[in-house]
């Protein structure tokens, strides 16, 4: 899109519309917000695959290695999911021995010891809160009356939404990196890492692959892509979804070597009341989720760079976007505004394609 002659900043309606037919005919549209394309595949040494359900999600996982025997590509990954597993058990906010719920327990009473991995997600969280004002915030767990898992959806009522916004805010959650501790200092507080830890798993499982030999992989876990080395010597190609039409595909980003693509979006974790669509990505600061934006796409070189910010720029709104980038010019960007228009950075035009 960087050739349509539309400046950097804004695409037309229209011109989105008359690129998703040309995206759509790939058919390579997978989980569910990327695909990475493998029509290269050599006979020799084809791509070994592997999926597992993880933290609410497909992960799913691609490897190659020219020298190395898909059994032991498979070993590899096999030990990779293992490492994930163990981190998601760490952090997850729906496993009562979580050591996430260990801290949400003592809220208002202890700290409690926990893991560096877990550590290096609190801190980046508070940093992401700091750093975005408050429209990222790990303590939205306060506002678990929201469910929006299959089968398991609800809302709460207005009643219950401000007494949950009594106990949100990151100024209260202490981190002590020498003694390794976390502490929530306010009872009725909760931690939610959702929005922040997902890509970290993912990047250590790309990191527990390297650890065993491994130099090329890509791991998609519900349209968060990272990456390392190459597809079968070419680079991997992402598919962008578009937020406002979740079936079509508004372009591929090619990456060689380490890279993350982060998205967020209104349309999968959702459901409709009295024909009004809520969804997952809840504001801090009104207890709802966001309304302004239909989704966010972020494309840079490692995870510190994007990790939370999708969240929040959903939060902060559409006008938020070019200050953002200018404060963050590695990192390309899209966004689709609820009104469909959508908004890119001249990083992302330079590396989105139509095919």
């Amino acid at each position: 899109m960087a050739d349509s002659g539309i400046p950097a900043g804004q695409i037309s309606r229209r011109r989105f519309a008359l690129a998703v037919p040309m995206l759509g005919s790939l058919g390579l549209l997978a989980t569910p917000s990327v695909w990475a394309n493998a029509a290269h595949a050599h006979a020799a040494a084809p791509l070994q695959r592997a999926s597992r359900v993880l933290m609410g999600t497909q992960v799913d996982m691609v490897v190659y290695g020219a020298s190395s025997s898909a059994p032991a590509l498979q070993a590899a990954m096999e030990r990779a999911f293992a490492h994930m597993q163990t981190l998601e058990a760490m952090m997850s906010r729906f496993r009562s021995d979580s050591v996430l719920q260990q801290i949400n327990a003592q809220a208002g009473k202890a700290a409690v010891t926990v893991p560096p991995e877990m550590m290096a997600v609190l801190e980046q969280a508070r940093s992401v809160w700091h750093a975005s004002n408050g429209a990222f915030d790990p303590t939205v767990g306060a506002l678990a009356a929201w469910r929006f898992e299959p089968g398991v959806q609800a809302m709460p009522s207005t009643a219950q939404i401000s007494q949950a916004l009594q106990h949100i805010g990151a100024d209260k959650l202490q981190l002590s990196a020498s003694n390794n501790t976390a502490r929530l200092t306010q009872s009725g507080m909760a931690l939610d890492l959702g929005g922040i830890a997902k890509l970290p798993i993912l990047a250590a499982g790309l990191a527990a692959l390297q650890a065993q030999g491994v130099e090329n992989a890509l791991i998609n876990g519900g349209g968060d892509v990272v990456t390392i080395g190459l597809n079968q010597g070419k680079a991997w190609r992402i598919g962008i979804r578009d937020p406002r039409q979740p079936s079509q595909l508004l372009g591929a980003v090619a990456i060689e070597g380490q890279g993350v693509v982060a998205s967020s979006g209104d349309y999968e974790r959702c459901f409709e009341r009295d024909g009004q669509r809520y969804h997952h990505v809840l504001n801090p600061r009104t207890g709802w989720p966001t309304t302004q934006v239909h989704g966010v796409a972020l494309v840079a070189r490692d995870v510190a760079a994007v990790n939370g910010w999708g969240t929040a720029l959903m939060v902060q709104g559409p006008a938020a976007a070019p200050a953002w980038s200018q404060r963050h010019p590695e990192v390309a960007l899209l966004l689709a505004d609820r009104d469909g228009q959508v908004w890119q950075n001249a990083s992302m035009a330079q590396q989105l394609q139509t095919a």
